[in-house]
């Protein structure tokens, strides 16, 4: 067992790293793109207010993940490390490859594929599931309606400013993309919150799921380690693939993403981030005119997320199915 909880713990700060590189670009990407900020001032930014949010909104998103969405017959250490294999891999080929995939929809791959190996389709309990995808999916959809509608707002507001009012949204982009850090620093994190606190469980080291302060911790530094990397080829995408973004932009993407990101905290959905941020920035684009975003580049995202969570799901069932033949 001592073998099975270091690997899972390994893996789940490689999961976490992971996701800092991948949170990075969500973060920073529109106020380096809009010059609010230099990269490396955005990214240590970025990696305080991420390394803050596990300890900012409680463990909903981790009980959701651990109790409501896998039932207890299948928190075993073979599913757990299959679980976060399958995520570190899809999530590395994407990232190695500029995709701005989901992070999160591979980790809930992972876990789907991982139980349907070892225990069948009655290890994913209905309720979870249909809580999980509903925060996976519609979260994107509301980050891309509620970003033009924030827009169409600003603009209404904002229509008999002069140009100098761009330095007042560059300002805001600063204190607005904080908050967003934490909140999604409590959001992610709390996914590693859940697999390292998981393998506690499966191992025997825990009775039941009840998360350890130092579970916390290693969150907080795993992610924050992996934001201040910097995820500079997906940053490189959401900054300037899709249309060339303004301060204005900027400001009402990320006003929105916080919002919905930190509500979903709150109510244990595990949003993704990324698309959560993604939809925004969409959002934010297409409010000025539809024809202004690359709608093929969108599609190519499209294509990546709808992609993440089967493919993430069958790499999972072959890592499980290997890991049969070793003694866990």
């Amino acid at each position: 067992m001592l073998v099975s909880i270091a690997i899972i713990l390994f893996l789940s700060v490689a999961y976490g790293y992971l996701n800092g590189l991948h949170g990075s670009a969500s973060v920073v990407a529109t106020i380096i793109s809009s010059r609010a900020l230099a990269p490396r001032p955005a990214l240590l930014l970025a990696a305080i207010g991420i390394g803050i949010g596990p300890f900012a909104l409680g463990v909903a998103v981790a009980n959701t993940i651990a109790v409501d969405f896998i039932s207890p017959q299948a928190i075993t250490p073979r599913v757990v490390i299959a679980a976060l294999a399958g995520a570190i891999l899809w999530s590395s080929f994407t990232l190695w490859n500029r995709i701005p995939s989901s992070i999160s929809q591979s980790l809930i791959g992972g876990i789907i594929g991982a139980g349907w190996a070892g225990f069948g389709a009655d290890s994913i309990q209905l309720g979870g599931l249909v809580k999980v995808l509903a925060a996976l999916f519609l979260s994107p959809v509301l980050g891309l309606l509620i970003a033009f509608l924030v827009m169409r707002l600003i603009y209404f507001l904002s229509q008999w400013a002069d140009p100098h009012i761009n330095r007042w949204f560059n300002r805001g982009q600063i204190l607005v993309a904080l908050f967003m850090a934490i909140s999604f620093g409590a959001n992610d994190g709390q996914k590693i919150i859940a697999m390292m606190t998981l393998g506690l469980v499966a191992t025997g080291i825990l009775p039941h799921f009840a998360v350890p302060e130092w579970v916390i911790v290693m969150s907080a530094l795993a992610i924050s380690a992996g934001t201040l990397t910097g995820g500079w080829r997906l940053i490189h995408t959401l900054g300037g693939k899709f249309y060339r973004i303004r301060p204005v932009h900027g400001f009402g993407a990320q006003l929105t993403s916080t919002g919905i990101i930190f509500v979903a905290g709150i109510l244990g959905g595990p949003v993704s981030g990324a698309q959560v941020v993604t939809s925004s920035i969409l959002g934010a684009g297409s409010a000025d005119r539809i024809q202004k975003v690359r709608w093929g580049i969108v599609r190519q995202i499209l294509a990546g997320w709808l992609l993440t969570l089967p493919f993430s799901a069958l790499i999972t069932i072959i890592v499980y199915h290997l890991l049969e033949r070793v003694t866990l």
